[in-house]
């Protein structure tokens, strides 16, 4: 076995730093360090929220612009027509908008808490797999679903949600 030249050692070196370098979250994770989780301007003490990120709506339109104009003669017979150039552009209709939901906090996320949501979206169809007590993708889905209905278009479940299913005390 041949050993690896030096070059070749140097640029697996900086692939490698930059492939661990990707691995590196860029925000804390909730409950680890000292860094607090994210939450909205204002927030609670001890409340734990979720910023979901709508995407902006973009909409394609195509316009004929005209060129030149028709030329007609006396009679007002044309004889030479128009000429138009199409145009294409993409206008945003709605920009990108991030909004804030309450959620339960991770220590309440536990897998009995988690088998509880999936019986509450079975018993009103949403959900269709198993009872496992992971949030999978099912599950996901099912959240979605349900949430889409209230207006709110988000896979991560809310405290509102959480609330209307029954698994949390709703606050006083």
């Amino acid at each position: 076995m041949t050993k690896p030249s030096a070059p070749l050692v140097a640029r697996l070196s900086l692939v490698l730093a930059i492939g661990l370098g990707a691995c590196v979250p860029l925000e804390p994770a909730v409950g680890t360090g000292t860094n607090a989780p994210e939450a909205p301007p204002g927030a609670a003490p001890g409340t734990c929220w979720h910023r979901n990120t709508s995407p902006a709506v973009i909409q394609t339109v195509t316009d004929q612009v005209l060129v030149t104009a028709a030329v007609a003669d006396a009679t007002g017979q044309i004889i030479q027509p128009a000429v138009f150039r199409t145009v294409t552009r993409q206008d945003i209709v709605q920009p990108r908008r991030d909004t804030w939901l309450e959620t339960p906090c991770p220590e309440q996320l536990t897998p009995e808490f988690t088998a509880s949501l999936q019986r509450a979206l079975a018993a009103r169809g949403y959900y269709r797999g198993a009872t496992t007590g992971q949030i999978n993708r099912a599950t996901r889905l099912a959240i979605r679903r349900y949430q889409k209905e209230t207006g709110l278009d988000s896979s991560t479940l809310s405290l509102d949600t959480a609330r209307q299913l029954g698994l949390i005390a709703i606050a006083h």
